[in-house]
């Protein structure tokens, strides 16, 4: 159980665009930023915070990981 705010993980959207998975998630919790993270990006900051979601996608722009808070 998450002691973030609101909803914070979103397995349905695996397999839909990302810029799609933004609206959803942003929508559905008011208290993050969902943020796409493209595969040629190679770091992303490894502290746990309650207000970002990280939304990892394919060359084609698909969330292929389940977006989590974190």
């Amino acid at each position: 159980m998450s002691f973030c705010q609101g909803k914070d993980s979103w397995p349905e959207l695996v397999g839909v665009s990302g810029e799609e998975a933004v609206k959803v998630i942003e929508k559905e919790n008011s208290f993050v930023n969902a943020i796409i993270v493209p595969p040629t990006q190679s770091f992303i900051p490894g502290d746990y915070r309650c207000d970002r979601v990280w939304v990892f996608v394919d060359d084609d722009g698909i969330v292929t990981r389940v977006p989590l808070i974190g």
